[in-house]
């Protein structure tokens, strides 16, 4: 009969059925096999007693016995207490039921028997049986219980593992919140319940890189646990996660007393008090973004419009809070689309590299390409750079973009110079990402000396507002190592951003691009005609290069020649055209190196 009931109870077991229901069928079984017993199962958490299972007992008992503190005094369930079991003939007049009688004579019980349940050397629960006679347990009762402990020392064993598995699934180690996958579940949860009025709220560190850096990761790590604490002091219930490394979410309750932008508040005075990581003191500061859910928003809109929101406040007003508001978002959502497009493009190696010549004016030869970044769709259709600009704008696509180009343009220049085609430079643009990520002059020189391409074939093309908009020095002292290193570089745009005349003097570029935007009005009467004849001479007088971008008619082209413009690109020519067109281009159309018109220094 014994086999019979652990084969039935280990089936339960390895179908992984919900404990209290394995137990309770476990005590049902055993009263069959003893009718004149009842048995219950008690768990032992943290020194308390909770009831597993008790089927034949009254939901009052039961219910008595939650979070018992466990004793010597406390019944039969001493057994828990003195890790050893206990036996009681009789419930009315033994001391250890004095407190407890009143709850089992009514039900007849009079003796009880209750025997420890261990997993290791910790106590677990315990079994007992209630008989309604004065006596103690019979020799092949024992042998019964001693299968059950046995059952149930699995049965809970195995609970606890799937428990942990659920803790280290859906908790984070390091801060003990719950992690980003409790937070969807959570979401969608409080969706369900609530139609609209919930919100979610994201904090954004501002200093751990910092931090880290300074003072190693473990004070990072020690600001992290600092700023989860302070946060879930506020937030409250449950409703803070660690999302990411530095990124923490709140979903706050509908109806919640505080709203977005006072929770906020309160949240950003937490984190903001001085901070003791490691024996440095920190002052932690965040970057706060929220959503509100309208009716029958779904919770991917909610977090995604508090991302938006977050991403706004970190570009625009770091340190403070924004809430999310019609509108704010599609700047936003257009650089999200364009970095995962973009990202997506470089996994499937359709990022390709498109040559626009550079011409000499007088001959139409050609001295030059700008490589311009083309993007293929799945479909096969190519993309200007100017469709996903703002991808650029987050610095990891940026340098993946980057690296990417340089690659193609190193290996395409290489090729070129092999086949003894007439080669002098190709231009390369760079965005203040790429300045800023670090170690920009030894990637550059590391992907052209690999290809085994001379760095006096390289022109490095940046952008007035590149060039001249940063507060710092990293993109000037950056540009003066590379031209030291013999790569030339051209003002790209020049007359649309920060530059004037005067910063001819002072900037040191090789090349000055005149935007296309005053080509294109090289009209009488206009005075674009006069700012363009004297950028020519005064760049001229210095020394500089100057390219005429954008040229589309023969009357631009008549203008700028009248000028003394030499160098030139646009439509008129050619448009920007794949490595097989360029190549040909060079063929038919190269200028020979002796007549080379972009010399290393003017």
């Amino acid at each position: 009969m014994t086999l019979e009931l652990q084969n039935v109870i280990l089936e339960m077991i390895a179908r992984g059925e919900a404990l209290h229901l394995t137990l309770e069928r476990l005590c049902l079984e055993v009263e069959a096999l003893v009718p004149e017993v009842v048995c219950s199962v008690l768990s032992v958490d943290r020194g308390h007693l909770h009831p597993l299972a008790g089927p034949s007992l009254p939901d009052t008992y039961s219910a008595a016995l939650e979070n018992l503190a466990i004793g010597p005094l406390i019944g039969s369930c001493g057994a828990a207490f003195r890790t050893e079991a206990v036996t009681v003939t009789d419930i009315e007049n033994d001391p250890r039921w004095a407190n407890f009688k009143h709850l089992a004579l009514p039900l007849g019980f009079k003796a009880c028997w209750s025997t420890p349940i261990c997993s290791g050397d910790r106590v677990v629960a315990t079994f007992a049986f209630y008989f309604r006679q004065s006596r103690g347990p019979s020799d092949p009762e024992r042998r019964i219980v001693d299968a059950c402990i046995h059952l149930c020392a699995i049965a809970i064993e195995r609970e606890e593992r799937v428990r942990e598995r659920q803790r280290l699934t859906y908790i984070d180690v390091l801060t003990g919140l719950p992690n980003r996958a409790k937070f969807r579940a959570f979401l969608s949860e409080q969706a369900e319940r609530e139609e609209g009025g919930w919100g979610v709220l994201l904090a954004d560190l501002d200093n751990l890189k910092a931090v880290n850096d300074t003072f190693g990761h473990g004070a990072g790590d020690e600001l992290i646990q600092v700023v989860a604490k302070r946060i879930a002091l506020v937030a409250g219930g449950g409703r803070a996660f660690r999302i990411g490394g530095d990124e923490f979410a709140i979903v706050v309750e509908r109806n919640s007393n505080s709203l977005l932008s006072m929770l906020a508040a309160r949240i950003l005075g937490a984190i903001k008090e001085n901070a003791d990581c490691c024996g440095h003191v920190i002052v932690p500061g965040a970057t706060l973004g929220g959503c509100l859910a309208g009716p029958g928003e779904t919770p991917d809109q909610v977090r995604q419009c508090a991302d938006v929101a977050l991403y706004h406040a970190k570009e625009r007003s770091r340190g403070h809070f924004i809430e999310y508001s019609a509108g704010l978002g599609t700047a936003f959502t257009r650089r999200f689309r364009a970095i995962r497009d973009v990202s997506l493009a470089l996994a499937e190696n359709r990022v390709h590299a498109y040559y626009q010549p550079i011409v000499q004016l007088e001959t139409g030869e050609v001295v030059g390409f700008e490589a311009l970044c083309r993007m293929a769709t799945p479909s096969g259709e190519i993309i200007a750079a100017a469709n996903f600009h703002e991808a650029t704008k987050d610095a990891h696509v940026a340098a993946e973009l980057t690296q990417c180009m340089l690659l193609r343009v190193a290996s395409d220049m290489r090729a070129w110079l092999d086949s003894g085609l007439p080669l002098q430079h190709v231009g390369i643009n760079l965005s203040a990402a790429d300045f800023h990520a670090g170690h920009l002059q030894e990637r550059l020189c590391t992907v052209f000396a690999d290809a085994g391409v001379p760095l006096k074939h390289v022109i490095l093309e940046v952008t007035e507002s590149v060039y001249l908009g940063q507060r710092d020095h990293v993109v000037a002292d950056e540009i003066q190592s590379l031209r030291n290193r013999g790569i030339r570089v051209a003002l790209d745009d020049f007359g649309t951003g920060f530059a004037s005349l005067t910063h001819l003097l002072t900037v040191p570029v090789d090349i000055i691009k005149i935007d296309k935007s005053f080509v294109e009005r090289l009209v009488p009467g206009d005075g674009a005609v006069i700012i363009v004849e004297g950028v020519l001479s005064i760049a001229n007088k210095l020394g500089l290069r100057v390219v005429a971008e954008g040229i589309e008619t023969d009357a631009q082209l008549d203008q700028l020649l009248s000028f003394g413009c030499k160098l030139g690109q646009g439509y008129l020519f050619s448009k920007a055209v794949d490595r097989d067109a360029a190549t040909s281009l060079l063929a038919r159309h190269g200028q020979h190196p002796e007549f080379e018109s972009l010399p290393l220094r003017a």
